[in-house]
């Protein structure tokens, strides 16, 4: 596993590079948090849209521990389940301001304890905006991480822990940047492009076409 780990992780950085990238559009650490509040059962691009005149409105902290909860409703729509992402918002932009001095806590523990912030959320905070070395199991890291036999589970802190096991440190953050890419130009959900793929000759799933 050792041997072959590193090879795909080879192939990862040559094929996607080792910069560190997020995919959601943010100037602030606690715009981030809020934009991968708003990313739960969103895509990206619909959240990147969304925030785009959100963080205009709400250009402070403070508004969005003061906003009107129907109005956020309104404002983030579009992005699925917003009567709870808009409650969750408010909640905590509130718990920054009041127990954070309007800073976005760094350990898991402080993160998890904020209204909608899941170990998911939580690592992508730790290593988007800290660089500690955390592993984000999203919906690519999940299925891939299967495909290439990094592990058996399908509960994310289990894959987490798994992926723990196999990937080096240095490549917790980086895996889950390339996999999103990987994810979403070869390895579909449906109909993966085997043909095309880079590490077909060393994947070991059972949906190799």
């Amino acid at each position: 596993m050792e041997t072959r780990a590193k090879e795909i992780l080879k192939r990862l950085d040559t094929a996607y590079g080792t910069e560190y990238v997020c995919y959601l559009n943010h100037d602030t650490p606690w715009q981030l948090l809020i934009a991968v509040i708003l990313s739960a059962q969103c895509t990206d691009a619909r959240v990147n849209i969304v925030t785009k005149e959100l963080f205009q409105t709400y250009d402070t902290l403070e508004k969005f521990a003061e906003a009107d909860l129907e109005e956020l409703e309104q404002a983030i729509h579009s992005t699925g389940f917003y009567h709870n992402k808009a409650k969750n918002i408010i909640a905590c932009a509130k718990a920054l301001i009041e127990n954070h001095n309007g800073e976005v806590p760094r350990t898991l523990e402080e993160l998890t304890a904020l209204a909608g912030v899941g170990r998911k959320t939580a690592n992508v905070i730790r290593g988007n905006v800290y660089h500690d070395p955390s592993i984000v199991v999203d919906t690519h890291v999940k299925r891939i991480s299967k495909r290439l036999g990094f592990t058996i589970n399908d509960d994310p802190v289990k894959v987490e822990m798994d992926l723990m096991e196999v990937l080096p440190k240095d490549h917790w953050i980086l895996y889950n940047i390339q996999i999103i890419t990987f994810g979403r130009n070869i390895c579909f959900a449906r109909n993966p492009k085997c043909a095309e793929c880079f590490l077909s000759d060393i994947c070991v799933s059972q949906d190799k076409r």
